[in-house]
């Protein structure tokens, strides 16, 4: 009988090792591929329910904020600025109201294109938008944005202010430039009629007064800035060739602006290679005019003598010596004041097409 019932369990243990592999391979065996129209309504499903879900998350964050425009992914409002943005603006202000937020690519810019508006922005909440972004062009010419108009809003921009509202263009030292500017007018009327005279004797009769009065403007701006030597020294022309150089460098699209992370591509299109050129000029002409100010300076014992004008060089050379300043006045600084007042003073004049 014990011989039967450890046959059974021989026969039994048997049985179970050979159903084992067999487990055990068809727990490795390979699964059926998936099938493509279920890859394909996963595909269906997914894609506008995360499109959905961003939309959703997008809306629940511009509650409170102004009314935008539909915008793009990505590139945000940007399509829908024309050739002519201040006109683009214009049209969308008349379907969305007085207060726009567009996203410019990743920049949000806040229009405002109504008096009441203005003023609330301009007035009531001038400390939260006065300062401007720092666009990559101010950067390079500005050297940082050391200049008033993009220096950001604080004790700096405060200082600059000062510097220019009391020393640079006080009443009473835009008063004592009225010889120099007689001198130009008298400058500019012996120019105005050798041409006529040329014109005369070549029976012509057209002058270019355009063109006459941009010169004795850049003229004007030219000696206030730098001194009564630069028409001499043919600087009044690279003045006025560098200030346009800013101007059409500035007015430039930079994809390092709206899309930070994409802003190694501008090295690509050529513009920040010519910021760069126009700086390196700006620094050989400013440098060469500091310097031989800090020579006559020294010469004249720091004094004004012999009843020489004082220009904007000579002022800023004699604040930076000024022990009573709240902040130490490096030469970058008064180079950047010294681009953005000419450029601001010479971009307020029309200039004739030639």
């Amino acid at each position: 009988m014990s011989d039967i019932i450890q046959a059974q369990e021989r026969d039994e243990k048997g049985t179970k090792e050979d159903q084992r592999p067999q487990a055990m391979m068809s727990s490795t065996l390979p699964t059926a591929p998936l099938d493509p129209s279920l890859l394909t309504t996963l595909f269906i499903i997914l894609v506008p329910l995360s499109l959905l879900l961003l939309l959703l998350r997008v809306k629940r964050n511009s509650r409170g904020h102004p009314p935008c425009p539909p915008r793009l992914p990505l590139i945000g409002n940007l399509h829908q600025l024309g050739s002519l943005p201040h006109r683009s603006l214009h049209a969308l202000s008349q379907q969305h109201g007085p207060l726009m937020l567009l996203r410019l690519g990743q920049v949000p810019v806040l229009v405002v294109s109504s008096p009441d508006a203005a003023r609330e922005v301009l007035r009531n909440q001038d400390h939260a938008c006065a300062s401007r972004p720092a666009l990559k062009p101010a950067r390079i010419l500005l050297y940082g944005c050391k200049d008033l108009a993009f220096a950001p809003d604080g004790d700096y921009w405060r200082q600059l202010r000062k510097i220019c509202s009391v020393h640079l263009l006080s009443p009473k030292r835009v008063q004592s430039y009225r010889l120099m500017r007689g001198e130009e007018v008298e400058s500019m009327m012996a120019k105005i009629l050798s041409q006529a005279s040329a014109s005369a004797s070549a029976s012509a009769n057209v002058i270019d007064l355009s063109e006459v009065l941009y010169s004795f403007t850049n003229d004007v701006l030219c000696r206030v800035v730098s001194g009564k030597f630069t028409k001499e020294e043919g600087r009044n022309r690279l003045f006025s060739k560098l200030i346009d150089e800013n101007s059409v460098l500035t007015s430039k699209i930079y994809v390092g602006d709206y899309f930070p992370w994409l802003g190694w591509l501008d090295m690509f299109f050529g513009s920040v290679a010519r910021c760069n050129k126009s700086k390196a000029r700006w620094d050989k002409l400013l440098d060469e005019v500091i310097k031989e100010h800090a020579v006559r300076s020294a010469q004249h014992g720091g004094e004004e003598n012999d009843g020489e004008e004082k220009d904007f060089v000579d002022v800023l050379l004699s604040l930076q010596k000024d022990a009573k300043m709240d902040f130490v006045l490096t030469t970058e600084h008064i180079k950047a004041l010294l681009v953005a007042e000419t450029a601001t003073s010479q971009e307020s004049q029309v200039k004739p097409p030639f």
